[in-house]
C-alpha cells in the first residue's frame, strides 16, 4: 500500500515536469486506434461492394503497417521511460539511504509505470474514439460515400487491439526497468545529477575534412537522384538513400568538431547576449547526439517524402478521372482470336452475352486498331531518339508494333469524347495521346518532319505536335501514342483490336450503376473493370472511379499514417533529448543567474537553444527532401500529373502543427527544468 501512496505521488509531482513522455504516449494510442477503427467507420456508411472490398484491403494493409508501427511507438515508449528514470535517480538513491531496498524501488517503478500506462491509455483512447468520428468524414469523403446513415461509432476491435499492443510494450518497459533497477548503486545514484555526458573534443581540421566529405558525398546522392533514376527504373534509390544516410551522419559528426570555432570567427556575433553559453551548449549537444541527430533528420526526411507523395498520388488519381472517362463504358477484344472463325464486331458480341446494345446504350460507336509489321517504335523515333528513350524508360521494346487508326474512325471517338478532331491530306498522318513522357519524346520527332511508309506510300506529318487524345476509358492518362492516317491507308487484313465506346441508357448515376450490374450479371463475372467475359474486354467509369479513388485512399492513409508516426518520433527523441539536457544542465544555469543574468536573457537563451537544436536536422531534411521529391515524381508519373505544390503545404501545416507543437512543449518543459533549481 504504501508502495502504491508513493508511487501515484511521484507520478503526480512528475506531471508537469515529463509533459512530452505522456504526449508522446497519449498520441501514440489515438493514431494507432484511429487508424485500426477504419472497419467499424466503412460500416455505417453506404457504398457499393466493390468500395467495401477496397476498404477491406484498405484495413489489411494499415494492420500490416500497424505491426511496423508498433514497434517504432516501442521504441518511443522506452527511449521516454529511460529518460523518465535518469531523472528519477537522485530520488531512488535517498530512497536506498532511508533503508529501501532494490526490490522495493523496483516495486515502486513497476506501479508507477503501470499508472503512467494505464492514464495514458485512457486519455489516448478516448481522444482516438472521439477523433476517429472525423476519421469517418475523411472515409466517406475519399470514398464518395453517402452518410445519411452517420452515427457515433465505436471499434471494439481497435480497443482490444490497441490494448494488446500496448500491453505488450509495457510489459518490454517493465522489463527493461527491472534490469535498470538491478545494477543500481548508491552513489551513482546519488551523484547522477552530477554526471554528464563525456564530451570528445574532435580535431578542427579532420573534421573540416569530414565535412567536405559529407557534402561530396551527399551531393552524389543528390546527383544519382536527378540524372540515375527513372520513372520506370529505380534501382539506384537504394544506392542513393544509402549514400545520404552515410553523408548525414558524417555532416552531424563534423559539424560540430568545427561549428564553435567557425562562428567565434565573427565577435560581433560570438559576444552578442548569451551567444556563447548558447552555441557552445548546441555544440556539445550535437557532439554527444550524431547518432540521433542523424536518425532524427531522416526520420523527418522520410516523413516529408512519405506524406507529400502520398498526397500527390491520391490527387493525381482522383482529379484526372473525369477526364480521363469521357463515356460510360469502352470495350474492346482482340481480331487475331478469329481468324478460325467468321469475324465479329464487339457490339455482336456483346449480343450473343445476351447484352443488348438497343436496351443498355444510349448511344456507342465502334472502330478498329490497325498494325503494319513495317511500322514499328525504333523505326518511328528514329535511333537516335530511340536510345534517349530507352535511357528514361529501359523497359521499351524497339520492335513494338505502332497502333494506326483511320482518319474517320478517330473523329467519330474525338467527337464522342469531346476532344479535337483531326483534318488529313491524303499524303499526312497524325499522332495523339496523353502521357505526357512519351509524347514529349514523340514531339521531338514530329519536329524533325519524319516521315512513315505504309502499303509503299509516303506520309508527312501534318502537326509539329502531338495532338491530345485517346480512344478508351482509364484510370488515368496512358496513351503513349496513336498513328491517325487517311482510310485508305490501311489493309483490313491489319486490324488487330476493335474499341466499342458507349454511354449507358438513363440520366442518373443510380440508372447508370443498374445498367453496369446488369451487365456485369449477363457476363457472369465479378467486375467489369478489366475483366474478360469471352472473347471481350471492358474498362467501365464507374469501376474506374472505385479503384482510382480507393488506391488513393489507400496511398494516402498509409502515408498520413507512416508520416505521422515518423515526425512524432524525430520530434519526441528531440524533446526527450533536449529536456534530459537541460536537467543536466540547471546548474549552468544557476550559475548564469549569480552572475546576474536575469530569467529574460536565460529564457530567451534556452529559447535559441531550442530552437537551434530543432531546425538543424529539419533544414537538412528539408534539402533531403527537395531531391527526394523530384525522384518520387519520376516514379508516380506514371500514374499521371503529380500536384507536389499542394501536397508540399500540406506536409508543411502538418510539420509546423506536429513538429512546432513538440518545439513549444520542449521549451516550456525546459523552462520548468531549470527554474527547479531555483525553488528548490
Amino acid at each position: 500500500m504504501m508502495s502504491f501512496k508513493l508511487a501515484f505521488k511521484s507520478m503526480k509531482k512528475n506531471m508537469k515536469d515529463y509533459v512530452i513522455y505522456f504526449l508522446t504516449l497519449v498520441l501514440g494510442v489515438a493514431i494507432f486506434y484511429i487508424f485500426n477503427s477504419i472497419d467499424a467507420q466503412q460500416a455505417m456508411l453506404e457504398m457499393s461492394e466493390s468500395k467495401r472490398q477496397m476498404i477491406e484491403l484498405m484495413v489489411q494493409l494499415l494492420g500490416g503497417v500497424s505491426v511496423f508501427v508498433s514497434f517504432v511507438l516501442g521504441f518511443l515508449v522506452v527511449f521516454a521511460n529511460n529518460f523518465l528514470i535518469k531523472r528519477r535517480k537522485k530520488e531512488f538513491g535517498l530512497y536506498m539511504l532511508l533503508g529501501m531496498g532494490k526490490v522495493g524501488i523496483t516495486r515502486i517503478l513497476l506501479l508507477e509505470t503501470i499508472l503512467v500506462g494505464i492514464l495514458s491509455l485512457v486519455i489516448g483512447l478516448a481522444l482516438g474514439v472521439f477523433a476517429s468520428q472525423l476519421m469517418s468524414v475523411l472515409v466517406a469523403s475519399l470514398f464518395e460515400a453517402d452518410m445519411t446513415e452517420y452515427r457515433f461509432v465505436f471499434s471494439q476491435d481497435a480497443l482490444v487491439k490497441t490494448i494488446i499492443y500496448f500491453a505488450v510494450i509495457y510489459i518490454f518497459v517493465i522489463i527493461a526497468n527491472l534490469f535498470s533497477t538491478s545494477r543500481y548503486k548508491l552513489i551513482d545514484l546519488l551523484t547522477a545529477n552530477k554526471k554528464n555526458e563525456k564530451v570528445k573534443l574532435r580535431n578542427p581540421i579532420l573534421s573540416v575534412l569530414l565535412f567536405i566529405i559529407s557534402i561530396a558525398i551527399l551531393g552524389t546522392a543528390y546527383y544519382l537522384a536527378i540524372t540515375k533514376i527513372t520513372s520506370t527504373e529505380a534501382t539506384g534509390v537504394m544506392i542513393a538513400i544509402l549514400l545520404g544516410c552515410i553523408g548525414t551522419f558524417l555532416f552531424f559528426y563534423s559539424l560540430s568538431g568545427f561549428l564553435l570555432k567557425f562562428i567565434q570567427i565573427s565577435k560581433k556575433i560570438y559576444m552578442r547576449s548569451l551567444n556563447m553559453f548558447v552555441l557552445r551548449q548546441v555544440n556539445s549537444q550535437i557532439n554527444t547526439t550524431t547518432f540521433s541527430m542523424t536518425v532524427i533528420s531522416i526520420l523527418l526526411f522520410l516523413t516529408i517524402c512519405i506524406f507529400s507523395s502520398a498526397v500527390s498520388l491520391n490527387n493525381s488519381l482522383t482529379t484526372q478521372l473525369e477526364q480521363c472517362n469521357p463515356v460510360d463504358i469502352t470495350v474492346y477484344k482482340s481480331t487475331s482470336e478469329n481468324s478460325k472463325r467468321p469475324y465479329t464486331t464487339v457490339a455482336e458480341d456483346l449480343e450473343a452475352l445476351g447484352i443488348s446494345i438497343e436496351e443498355n446504350f444510349s448511344e456507342y460507336v465502334e472502330i478498329s486498331v490497325y498494325s503494319d509489321e513495317k511500322l514499328n517504335l525504333i523505326s518511328t523515333l528514329g535511333e537516335k531518339v530511340f536510345n534517349e528513350a530507352k535511357e528514361e524508360f529501359p523497359s521499351i521494346v524497339y520492335d513494338q508494333l505502332e497502333r494506326i487508326i483511320k482518319v474517320s474512325d478517330y473523329n467519330k471517338v474525338a467527337k464522342m469524347f469531346g476532344n479535337e478532331e483531326i483534318n488529313l491530306g491524303e499524303d499526312e498522318y497524325a499522332i495523339v495521346g496523353d502521357y505526357e513522357s512519351i509524347i514529349a519524346i514523340r514531339n521531338k520527332v514530329l519536329e524533325e518532319k519524319t516521315t512513315i511508309e505504309l502499303n509503299g506510300k509516303t506520309y508527312k506529318p501534318a502537326y509539329d505536335e502531338c495532338i491530345y487524345g485517346f480512344i478508351s476509358d482509364s484510370t488515368q492518362p496512358m496513351e503513349t501514342g496513336l498513328f491517325i492516317v487517311p482510310d485508305d491507308a490501311v489493309k483490313e487484313e491489319w486490324k488487330q483490336y476493335n474499341y466499342l465506346n458507349a454511354n449507358y441508357v438513363g440520366s442518373t448515376e443510380e440508372e447508370k450503376q443498374k445498367v453496369e450490374d446488369r451487365i456485369i450479371e449477363l457476363s457472369n463475372d465479378e467486375t467489369i473493370n478489366s475483366s474478360n467475359f469471352g472473347n471481350v474486354m471492358a474498362l467501365s467509369k464507374i469501376t474506374n472511379y472505385e479503384a482510382s479513388k480507393g488506391l488513393g485512399s489507400i496511398v494516402t492513409f498509409i502515408g498520413l499514417y507512416l508520416g505521422i508516426i515518423f515526425l512524432i518520433s524525430s520530434a519526441a527523441i528531440l524533446a526527450l533529448k533536449q529536456l534530459s539536457e537541460s536537467s543536466d544542465n540547471k546548474s549552468r544555469y544557476d550559475i548564469l543567474r549569480k552572475i546576474g543574468t536575469d530569467e529574460k536573457m536565460i529564457n530567451h537563451a534556452l529559447l535559441k537553444q531550442i530552437a537551434i537544436f530543432y531546425l538543424v536536422p529539419l533544414f537538412l531534411a528539408i534539402i533531403h527532401s527537395i531531391f527526394g521529391i523530384i525522384v518520387a515524381g519520376k516514379i508516380l508519373q506514371v500514374f499521371g500529373k503529380q500536384d507536389l505544390l499542394g501536397s508540399i503545404i500540406i506536409t508543411a501545416i502538418f510539420i509546423i502543427v506536429i513538429y512546432g507543437g513538440y518545439f513549444i512543449a520542449t521549451y516550456f518543459g525546459s523552462k520548468n527544468i531549470i527554474k527547479n533549481n531555483i525553488d528548490k
